[in-house]
């Protein structure tokens, strides 16, 4: 295979969605929040969006603790689902910028 049948190939690929049934439910109620809170803030925020970038994180090399985002105070929240906003690298999925958010399971930190 040459070098841009592999590029292509890799590219094509894509983020895995691979999140189970709870999760789904956890990561919309997370979406819907941000999107409240982007709102709030006079921010457009599309909540799909928001649904997608979450899930991409976390099923592509950085897990989170979706309940305790959920729950977490409005700062932390922010900080974590903005973050990953930011930083996410939409065609693999993964965070980049050394953002590491404050909700991620222990394996994404080592």
């Amino acid at each position: 295979m040459s070098n841009q049948q592999s590029s292509i190939t890799r590219r094509s690929a894509g983020p895995q969605f691979s999140s189970s049934r709870a999760e789904v439910v956890l990561i919309s109620k997370i979406a819907m929040r941000a999107r409240a809170m982007a709102e709030d803030a006079g921010i457009q925020c599309e909540q799909m969006d928001v649904l997608m970038d979450i899930e991409a994180c976390h099923c592509n090399g950085c897990p989170l603790k979706l309940e305790e985002l959920l729950a977490a105070g409005d700062g932390d929240f922010g900080h974590d689902v903005f973050g990953i906003r930011r930083f996410i690298d939409r065609e693999t999925g993964q965070l980049g910028g050394q953002f590491l958010p404050r909700f991620s399971q222990p394996q994404a930190r080592s």
